[in-house]
């Protein structure tokens, strides 16, 4: 799934640069990637230094089809993923450290709020 670029990360918990772990308790804060485009429905907390132009929109939303993709090996027969959107301003880019078990660690570094990191799983398109 990972060689491919088509899989699902499902956050489990949240780790804010300031504060506690928070532990997810819905399914439903995913970051899908595929080939075409990367879809990112996750939550934030933290500090941001600028508002929202959208106060609805708290959390970390977007869809883009303009990015760069890398895989490189990481630990234990893991990958490394670096993803950097283009069209997306707001997030410079998402570091997944994927192991072979499919747990992984997802830090988003974004030009408006502080660095945020999330654990959780993968799993196939689908699937969650």
């Amino acid at each position: 799934m990972i060689d491919s670029g088509n899989y699902v990360f499902q956050a489990q918990s949240a780790l804010p640069m300031r504060g506690n772990i928070r532990q997810l308790t819905t399914d439903n804060y995913t970051l899908k990637v595929n080939p075409e485009k990367i879809t990112s429905d996750l939550p934030y907390f933290g500090r941001a230094y600028t508002a929202p132009i959208d106060p609805t929109r708290t959390g970390i939303q977007f869809t883009t089809k303009d990015f760069d993709y890398k895989i490189t090996p990481g630990k234990k027969e893991g990958w490394n993923v670096l993803i950097k959107p283009k069209d997306y301003k707001d997030v410079q880019q998402l570091q997944l450290s994927i192991s072979s078990a499919g747990y992984a660690t997802l830090q988003v570094i974004s030009a408006s709020r502080e660095s945020i990191t999330f654990n959780g799983i993968i799993t196939a398109p689908g699937t969650h």
